[in-house]
Parts: structure tokens; C-alpha cells; sequence
């Protein structure tokens, strides 16, 4: 059997839930998962907990708050104005607390996204933080093959 080890190239089924228990991804009803280690598909201390896993293991792992996807920075927080929201996408939309806005990349290159928290008169406080930052997750996986 091989052990996974970095840079290897998996087929896995695997489930992430947050603190309260809720599935955030499942593959166990539907295809499994490929991917390469290291290649930015897992966050690190998930990949981490994998290295050594022989095909075949099925494993739970607890990651403490934080520790999957980072803590929450308060410097992720920031105002964006309506005026530069209406130049970069739809002029017409209307935003509520909670969406999730895309925004293109500073090199216009891949993008961000950010999740409204707050509605002004001329500016919108965006989120930027990932969704799971500082929060602790549950990651369940069955090791398939190994490359």
C-alpha cells in the first residue's frame, strides 16, 4: 500500500462540517474527490493530517479554531463604495447583508470574494475573511488510491 506523501495524487471521499455539525462538503454520496497534495485544494493542516495515511484508511480529524482556515483578521473587514461596485459590476444591483460579491484579482488575473455585512448610503462593509476563519471544522476522509 501506499502511504500518502506530498505531492501525491489522491482519490478520496471526504466530508467537511463546521462547528455545529453541518456538512459543508460531502463526497461520500456522489464521486469521489481527485486531487494533488500541495496543489492548494485542501488548506495545509488538512494536507497535513493526511501525510502518512495508507489507501484503504478512513479517518476523522478535529482541527481546533483557526487552525483549518486561519483566524479571523479584523483588517479583512473594509468598506467598499457604491460608486466603485457599480463600475466593476452590475449598475443596477441591489446588495442585502449576506451576499457573497466576487471580486476580480488586483492583477486581473483569478479573484476574491467577500460576503456583505453591513448597508451604507455610499459604501457597503464587505468581509473578506474565508467563511470558516477561526472557527474549528471536522474533516472525515477515505483514502481511495494513492499516485
Amino acid at each position: 500500500m501506499n502511504p500518502i506523501q506530498a505531492g501525491s495524487f489522491l482519490t478520496l471521499h471526504y466530508r467537511l462540517t463546521g462547528p455545529d455539525g453541518a456538512d459543508i462538503v460531502n463526497t461520500f454520496d456522489d464521486k469521489p474527490a481527485t486531487l494533488s497534495l500541495g496543489a492548494g485544494q485542501l488548506a495545509p493542516a488538512i494536507e497535513a493530517r493526511l501525510i502518512g495515511l495508507p489507501e484503504g484508511a478512513h479517518e476523522t480529524f478535529q482541527l481546533a479554531a483557526g487552525e483549518a482556515f486561519g483566524e479571523r483578521n479584523p483588517e479583512l473587514l473594509q468598506r467598499v463604495k457604491l460608486t466603485l461596485l457599480r463600475q466593476l459590476g452590475d449598475p443596477d444591483e441591489i446588495y442585502n447583508v449576506g451576499d457573497v460579491v466576487q471580486f476580480p484579482g488586483p492583477d486581473g488575473q483569478g479573484g476574491y470574494a467577500g460576503v456583505v455585512r453591513e448597508l451604507g448610503d455610499e459604501s457597503l462593509l464587505f468581509d473578506f475573511n474565508h467563511p470558516l476563519a477561526g472557527q474549528s471544522v471536522s474533516f472525515e476522509v477515505q483514502v481511495i488510491g494513492v499516485l
